[in-house]
């Protein structure tokens, strides 16, 4: 029998516009809620996301946060 989905935790988040687009557009490809979808990716991350990359982006990503929160 599959885990009941049970959304138990809530918490302020801040999204740009884009990283907010982003998410909305992949919700509704995949069908479900905004909630579901942050939900599926946090759950399954390792599985969803390349290492590699995703240390090359976040290498970029915090190189450039100072200029982009001016």
């Amino acid at each position: 029998m599959p885990k009941r989905l049970r959304l138990t935790r809530r918490f302020p988040v801040a999204l740009t516009n884009d990283a907010y687009r982003a998410l909305a557009r992949f919700a509704e490809e995949a069908g479900v809620s905004t909630d579901e979808a942050l939900t599926f990716l946090f759950e399954h991350f390792g599985s969803v996301v390349d290492r590699d990359n995703l240390t090359h982006r976040l290498r970029l990503f915090k190189a450039e946060l100072e200029d982009r929160k001016a």
